[in-house]
């Protein structure tokens, strides 16, 4: 059973719909949200799910307060499974199941139209096909302890909030920018930066710039933070950059990739335009690390696994025979060549054979890790000091003694 209106917090009773045609950000700012694109977060209360309006004049900080002081009264130690969100659609998808199958983490997904898997590598953990931007909400209110977005994703509609932790930065897939776009012709023909635009004297209170976008939250605080005083947003999902065309915005802020779109559509990004760099990130919930200890033991097994595996990418495994006085002088030899001197330093070996009756190391053995673009280069190197047979092979895993992003981690959980 939800709360009653007169239960609520006062705050939330005293909140304005987010329907109003036109709702007044601070410094002049405003953001007209369509019946279509109510936002609104999932909050539990004493375990009980309500959805509340969160309302968008309120500040980052308000806002943030607001999900804060509301989530903090469920009890994540009551759900005894360990919930991982994944992406349900799209390359994002896709590109999250190959990596974790990549790192011997596949999911078993028996009906596609289910939205909860398993990873039988994984004991005790469910995983929970959602939206990115359902993901990141799912983990505020700790339906969810861990879950895999974007960067956009997760500082959109993170709000900032403390409880969130970025547990893996850099996964190595989904890289776009969020970014200003504005038409090539014009009044805007010779703008070719943020500053640029922002003095436009074209911009006035009674005729703002108008940004069309989907980032209601990044957007407007970039906007104030760089000086602009008269614009407006409005929302919109999916094929903005038809939007200036039509007239009924000046500008947009959207996710880039390779540009390609924007360039068919007229239009160019500008110096400055930047609001942030986007790719794959682990996510998980502060609450969840510290109440639960099997949470912990999972969230290190998934980056150690995530970090063995983007490590070794694009590394090869050089192997090659040397002849030599001993292993000392043979190391010597390959540790004078810039480019062979791997992850450590090379691994030298004797090779033995029999000759007149004894076993003798005629050869040894040198090993070393080579990065894919110093490949050639390398073999090259190895030639020149004597080097023979050489094989080369990918590398699939490089395992570090103690994997550096966990030891960071501990220490934002003071652990």
């Amino acid at each position: 059973m939800s709360l009653s209106r007169l239960q609520q917090p006062r705050y939330l009773q005293q909140c304005p719909s987010p329907l109003s045609p036109s709702i007044p950000l601070p410094c002049s700012f405003s953001f007209r949200v369509s019946p279509y694109s109510q936002r609104q977060r999932r909050l539990r209360f004493g375990g009980h799910t309500s959805s509340v309006a969160v309302c968008c004049s309120l500040s980052q900080q308000q806002q943030s307060q607001i999900l804060s002081s509301v989530t903090n009264g469920s009890t994540v130690s009551d759900r005894k499974e360990i919930r991982l969100g994944l992406p349900s659609k799209g390359r994002m998808a896709a590109d999250t199941l190959d990596l974790l199958k990549d790192c011997q983490l596949s999911v078993k997904h028996v009906n596609p139209r289910q939205y909860v898997a398993e990873i039988p590598q994984l004991t005790n953990v469910e995983v929970w096909f959602q939206r990115p931007k359902d993901i990141v909400r799912k983990l505020l209110s700790g339906d969810l302890d861990l879950g895999i977005v974007g960067y956009d994703t997760f500082s959109e509609f993170g709000l900032g909030n403390e409880d969130l932790i970025i547990v893996h930065d850099a996964l190595g897939y989904g890289e776009c920018r969020l970014s200003i776009a504005i038409p090539k012709y014009g009044i805007f023909e010779n703008i070719n930066s943020l500053r640029e635009l922002a003095q436009m004297p074209q911009w006035t209170t009674e005729k703002p710039l108008r940004v069309a976008t989907g980032f209601s939250h990044l957007g407007p605080k970039f906007m104030k933070d760089n000086g602009f005083t008269h614009v407006t947003f409005s929302t919109a999902d999916g094929a903005l950059e038809a939007a200036p065309a039509m007239g009924i915005a000046d500008a947009i802020l959207d996710l880039v990739s390779s540009g390609t779109t924007l360039k068919e559509n007229n239009l160019k990004e500008i110096e400055g335009g930047v609001v942030l760099e986007s790719q794959a990130v682990l996510v998980a919930t502060r609450k969840s690390l510290i109440q639960r200890e099997d949470v912990r033991d999972i969230t290190k097994e998934i980056l150690e696994r995530f970090e063995a595996h983007l490590r070794a990418v694009g590394q090869f495994t050089v192997t090659a025979n040397m002849r030599g006085s001993s292993t000392e002088e043979v190391a010597a030899r390959v540790l004078s060549q810039p480019s062979l001197s791997g992850l450590q330093g090379p691994t030298v070996s004797p090779v033995f054979c029999k000759r007149d009756g004894e076993v003798v190391p005629d050869f040894y053995a040198i090993v070393i890790c080579v990065p894919k673009k110093a490949l050639y280069e390398s073999v090259q190197q190895l030639r020149e000091i004597g080097g023979s047979g050489v094989l080369i092979s990918p590398l699939t895993y490089i395992f570090e003694e103690v994997t550096p992003r966990w030891q960071d981690l501990l220490l934002k959980l003071e652990l």
